[in-house]
């Protein structure tokens, strides 16, 4: 039998992969542990630059980092083999009683959510139905109504179930788009076009006994947006796992009604011939969502605002003496609800454009990523930058990474400043 020491052990062996010190994981055991596996620097290893992340939780650059207590879970998930269908069976049900909602399901991160959604309303009633998608989704009700402004990257999670997208632009073209092959109508919620509301989009698919299906993978903080669109009507609603909520990258929320949570479930890994098959969510990604929202929900929106507004203060008490210089903090009105720093100049007096500050950052040492909206017009989801915009995301940096940034972005700025004589 295996002893709580020795499991302890072999939990801070998991954990210094993680980059967890022993000690943050020594209380879970009653003596110290001291024959910890010691922690190797795999990034260095294989020769990948660790980053300070200067941008925001964007899946390029690894997303969030979770905080201590979801990678000791993370790391003791890892030592326990269980059965995995009731892994997922539990923590659907802790998790839909913590988020107010019928059911849950936890997925291998947002996009794969669309996809087991989708097929859940595709099949939903008819579980034999997985098997078809998406070869045969045709034979389905397949068609999937969203308006021409909620268009996006990530609806070919949507296509992927064979899926054919039906574009709306206003109430009553909404109203004449359902057929008898309508299978679900989707809403991005981040779209910053769109003439129809939440609550009409849920009100006419309703009338036609269809499934609304909203997309608020990066729509957390507020905290409550967790069960906002749920008791709003929807009747799916995805969230990222690896942005706001802090939770592994490659993991994410479905939350919604009972039957089409467990048609997406018949969907999903682990089942053979299903379009889900592939999406696998290993227990170390399921423990880890539990337990970042274990830790989000003890969390208050203004902490996390107030913290990042702390770091912006202080990147700009690093560049506040260069000439021309100005500063806004932003908080974009959906997606990616936080403070963000967008630092402008007059290129007169300081030869740089923000694109080559942004280049000089990352090619520093350490090297640091910046917002991908500096320099771009509009470049991300409501923080509407420019060509003249650095833009600085300071949620996802680490302690005393801040003034870091201050002193770099001060370094290549000052080194760019024109002298007039």
């Amino acid at each position: 039998m295996t002893t709580r020491r020795a499991f302890v052990r072999h939990t801070v062996a998991g954990g210094a992969l993680l980059g967890l010190r022993p000690s943050a994981l020594e209380a879970l055991g009653d003596h110290p542990v001291t024959d910890a596996a010691p922690a190797v620097d795999y990034y260095a290893k294989l020769g990948v630059p660790k980053i300070i992340n200067a941008a925001g939780t964007y899946t390029y650059l690894t997303a969030s980092v979770m905080p201590a207590a979801v990678q000791a879970a993370v790391a003791m998930a890892a030592n326990h083999p269980v059965r995995l269908r009731d892994l997922q069976s539990a923590a659907g049900a802790y998790i839909a009683q913590r988020l107010h909602c019928e059911s849950a399901l936890i997925s291998s991160g947002a996009a794969a959510a669309l996809s087991l959604g989708t097929a859940g309303c595709l099949t939903v009633g008819n579980p034999d139905a997985s098997k078809d998608v998406p070869a045969r989704a045709g034979t389905l009700k397949n068609e999937v109504i969203l308006q021409h402004g909620h268009r996006f990257p990530h609806d070919h999670a949507l296509e992927m179930c064979g899926t054919k997208l039906i574009e709306v632009e206003t109430l009553a073209e909404y109203e004449q788009a359902f057929t008898p092959r309508t299978g679900m109508a989707f809403f991005f919620n981040a779209a910053e076009i769109g003439q129809i509301s939440h609550e009409d989009w849920i009100r006419v698919a309703h009338a036609h006994s269809v499934p609304c299906f909203i997309d608020a993978a990066a729509d957390v903080p507020p905290i409550a947006n967790l069960w906002n669109y749920t008791q709003m009507g929807f009747d799916l609603v995805t969230f990222s796992g690896g942005k706001g909520i802090r939770g592994p990258q490659n993991a994410g929320l479905l939350l919604g009604r009972t039957d089409l949570i467990a048609a997406a479930a018949a969907n999903d890994n682990p089942n053979d011939r299903s379009v889900g098959r592939g999406m696998k969510v290993a227990k170390e990604q399921i423990i880890g969502m539990v337990a970042a929202l274990d830790w989000l929900l003890e969390q208050t929106d203004e902490g996390i605002e107030s913290e990042a507004r702390h770091r912006t203060d202080r990147i700009v008490a690093a560049i506040r003496d260069l000439p021309s210089l100005t500063t806004e903090i932003l908080i974009p009105p959906v997606a990616n609800h936080v403070p963000h720093l967008m630092i402008r100049y007059d290129q007169q007096r300081i030869g740089i454009t923000p694109t080559d500050v942004a280049i000089a950052l990352r090619q520093g040492t350490p090297s640091i990523e910046v917002n991908p909206g500096t320099g771009q017009p509009s470049g991300a989801s409501g923080l509407h930058s420019d060509a003249n915009t650095i833009v600085i995301g300071p949620w996802m940096m680490q302690p005393g990474e801040d003034a870091i940034v201050g002193r770099r972005l001060h370094e290549v700025l000052s080194g760019a400043v024109r002298t007039h004589s």
